[in-house]
């Protein structure tokens, strides 16, 4: 007679953070084998969300068939100074059997420090009754410090409130992030601009040569002219994620950016390496209506962007990219500031398929070169659901 192992349980909150939501751990809580990185983790974690999915549905698991949804997070405490928790995000592929553990999730990064005070990883003493709680974050995927300022109330997070996020359906309280030092650590203080560039030539053998802004602020990000590819920049999902010529040149595009950027050694690696960089294309402001069916002005907003996230246009647009959209916006010369009108904003709000977001970034210019010190916006984050996952025993060696 077959025997099959139990189900096991690992206590975990569901949880949105700004338009994405994902499954949320305490290192401790994994299972023993699952506490370090390597196979028996992903394939605990893959089994959370319910993928690889050849359906495309995560019918048996966590996940919500979407990049937006098929997320996770581990918090623990933080044994870095100056810093209270540490936040590690994986990127769980829908049909394939991998996690990406190589960039952030800037929506779920709204959600961190709110779960960390309700897992119990922040001290009592640090944390007000009333007011606004600060949440220093270590971002262990890309080694970067996070600032999160959490509201609270009656010595809880304040998670409801009349804060509006387009993409999200319900209001909710802000939380402001800010993403400290953003771009990646480079010796020789060009690590912005991976290629030295602000603007370079990317020739595609069989698609075209093409204006890009390379830019690795919050997340590695190519940044292409929507009028380049034929397009508006007022396109919403379907008329992207429907047409799958346009999703292979995009990921072909994306391909080639990534060899670049200097982020794998062959254009072969880019299968493996899903969730950076990300592609997106810009526009100067247009009248559009949102997936809402709300009507975004040109005169409301500074640009248009749209970014593909996991090879399928975002719904909204990752907090990840927006950083990048506010770093580049901010350094005169970039696509993305040429779309923005020019000049050197400390802030701008673009127009993205369900409505618009507002970025500000701080860039300086030393010895020729582009820094830029923080990016700043507001999201807002739920806990949707705590308690327990199940998942089958035999996921795990035994």
């Amino acid at each position: 007679m077959t025997t099959f192992a139990p189900q096991i349980k690992v206590p975990a909150i569901y949880m949105r953070g700004g338009t994405s939501k994902g499954v949320f751990f305490r290192l401790a809580d994994l299972p023993l084998a699952a506490r370090q990185p390597g196979a028996a983790r992903d394939a605990l974690l893959m089994r959370v969300i319910g993928s690889p999915d050849p359906y495309g549905k995560h019918t048996d698991g966590m996940g919500g068939a979407t990049s937006s949804t098929s997320k996770v997070v581990i918090l623990s405490p933080s044994e870095r100074p100056g810093h209270d928790v540490d936040y590690l995000f994986g990127q769980v592929s829908i049909d394939k059997p991998f996690i990406d553990w190589s960039g952030n999730c800037g929506n779920l990064s709204a959600a961190v420090g709110p779960c960390a005070i309700a897992m119990g990883l922040i001290p009592a003493e640090k944390l007000p009754a009333d007011g606004i709680a600060t949440v220093r974050i270590w971002q262990a995927n890309i080694g970067k410090t996070i600032v999160a300022h959490v509201p609270m109330s009656a010595g809880a997070v304040q998670e409801t409130g009349d804060f509006e996020l387009d993409g999200v359906t319900f209001p909710a309280a802000e939380i402001q992030i800010e993403f400290m030092d953003p771009a990646a650590d480079d010796e020789d203080g060009g690590a912005l601009f991976p290629t030295g560039n602000v603007l370079e030539e990317l020739d595609v053998p069989g698609i075209g040569r093409f204006q890009a802004t390379m830019i690795n602020a919050g997340i590695p990000t190519i940044f292409l002219e929507a009028s380049a590819l034929g397009y508006t920049g007022t396109e919403l999902q379907e008329d992207i994620n429907s047409d799958p010529a346009a999703l292979a040149k995009f990921e072909t595009l994306r391909a080639h950016g990534a060899l670049r950027m200097g982020l794998i050694s062959s254009l072969e690696e880019a299968a493996q390496r899903q969730h950076t960089p990300k592609i997106a294309f810009v526009a100067p402001p247009a009248d559009y209506t949102a997936s809402s069916g709300k009507q975004v002005r040109a005169a409301d907003i500074d640009l248009l962007v749209r970014a593909l996230s996991m090879g399928k246009l975002h719904h909204a647009m990752m907090g990840t990219a927006a950083v990048a959209i506010g770093a580049a916006a901010a350094v005169p010369g970039t696509l993305v500031n040429r779309a923005a009108g020019g000049g050197q904003p400390s802030a701008v709000r673009f127009g993205h398929p369900s409505g618009t977001l507002r970025v500000g970034a701080e860039a300086l210019q030393q010895d020729g070169q582009w820094t830029i010190t923080k990016a700043i916006m507001s999201r807002s984050a739920r806990i949707l659901m705590e308690g327990s996952v199940r998942v089958p025993g035999d996921v795990l060696p035994a």
